[in-house]
């Protein structure tokens, strides 16, 4: 028998010049739909914002420095139960420095810790404490961008926390930190879930099923606090207006994933709409998803879809959480682990204090001014601050 590679090889982004000049000629070829005018967003992505947005792709956008950034960091590549895993692994100067796995969600990637890796692996270039110090492991789902697209199915929120033990395991760690928001909550969550003697902490700026799922009765609301009540009503109308108008993509995701790929994996506009709806959505922000997120940042999320040709490899976590007939136990399984959860005002799911006391060991609750659901993008100053301070209350419990 064949003993398993464990081998971890070294990686470095280099796209072919022949990738970015196909994807200008597609941008260039577009057939754009008709478009309601007056309509904003109620039906979709307005075809002037998104118009605009290819116009910036087309002859402002400078992929070659975005690759140049990413490039920054130490990557890697490995094989891990039989799927390739990209990750950067960024060691801080410090070396007493705490390992932490931050895990990205869709539509996100990698490129969603640009601004907080540094401050993490060395807070003392940054202003901070050295004792706040972190090596940083930022891994790309299976399915997702630079792993590219598994060869089996089943690579759900376990799976891969699985896989996440084990590469920390190959990198020399045996106790560690994860931090995600996200499909990256779900997993940093299992992490901590599956592997309690080895994971430190967990922190979290979503937790998936601690928000109000049914409209909460006179009873449920007199048995709680007059701030717990009024966070309730306003999750159960965040949940009510979301279940009506933004899960269109969830459903097609976790249900035909394949047929949407087809669309996404051929038209670069398709795929940059499919996004920055989201962005859009998501943010907090009140008008252009760029109002909160750098442009040129959310084009290089898309940019690593597009290039890698993961729209519908990625979708199918969707499938495999929606097909697991055990994914309502695992969210209600309790989790040992030291917990905390960030929240940000403009996440689109409100989480309840009361709820996630049934099932997390939450050591830290912090409520957040501004920020949301892509937080390490939109606030990495706060993100990177919270989990500082979360690990160094780790630190100082003993």
């Amino acid at each position: 028998m064949t003993p398993p590679d464990d081998t971890v090889r070294p990686f470095r982004l280099a796209v072919p010049q022949s990738d970015l000049d196909d994807l200008h000629t597609r941008l260039d070829l577009t057939r754009w739909p008709d478009d309601l005018p007056g309509t904003g967003w109620a039906y979709g992505v307005p075809a002037d914002c998104l118009r605009a947005l290819v116009r910036h792709w087309q002859h402002s956008y400078d992929w070659r420095a975005a690759e140049a950034r990413l490039n920054e960091w130490p990557q890697f590549t490995t094989v891990i139960d039989g799927s390739n895993v990209h990750f950067a692994h960024v060691r801080s100067p410090e070396p007493d420095a705490t390992p932490l796995i931050i895990t990205h969600g869709w539509p996100g990637s990698i490129v969603e810790f640009l601004d907080v890796v540094g401050p993490l692996t060395d807070p003392v270039a940054h202003g901070g404490d050295p004792a706040d110090a972190f090596h940083v492991v930022v891994p790309s789902i299976p399915g997702f961008g630079l792993s590219g697209p598994p060869a089996d199915t089943g690579w759900g929120a376990g799976r891969v926390a699985g896989a996440w033990a084990e590469l920390m395991r190959r990198l020399g760690y045996e106790r560690f930190g994860a931090q995600g928001g996200d499909w990256g909550s779900a997993i940093s969550r299992e992490l901590g879930r599956l592997f309690p003697d080895r994971v430190i902490g967990v922190h979290l700026n979503l937790l998936p099923g601690a928000q109000a799922t049914h409209e909460p009765t006179s009873e449920e609301l007199d048995a709680l606090d007059a701030e717990e009540r009024e966070r309730t009503l306003r999750s159960w109308r965040r949940w009510q207006d979301w279940t009506s108008e933004g899960t269109g993509y969830a459903v097609l995701n976790s249900t035909r994933p394949q047929t949407l790929a087809y669309a996404l994996n051929d038209s670069p506009v398709g795929q940059l709409a499919w996004i920055v709806e989201k962005f859009a959505e998501w943010t907090d922000s009140e008008g252009l998803p760029e109002e909160a997120v750098d442009r040129d940042r959310m084009l290089t999320n898309v940019m690593l879809y597009w290039l890698t040709g993961t729209a519908g490899s990625a979708a199918r976590i969707y499938y495999e959480r929606a097909h697991d007939p055990s994914w309502a136990a695992k969210v209600a399984a309790p989790s040992t682990a030291p917990t905390a959860l960030a929240l940000f005002p403009g996440e689109l799911h409100l989480p309840l204090r009361h709820k996630a006391d049934r099932t997390e060991n939450i050591v830290r609750w912090t409520e957040l001014e501004r920020g949301g659901h892509f937080a390490a993008m939109e606030e990495p100053d706060l993100l990177v601050g919270d989990v500082r301070a979360f690990f160094r209350q780790l630190r100082e419990q003993g």
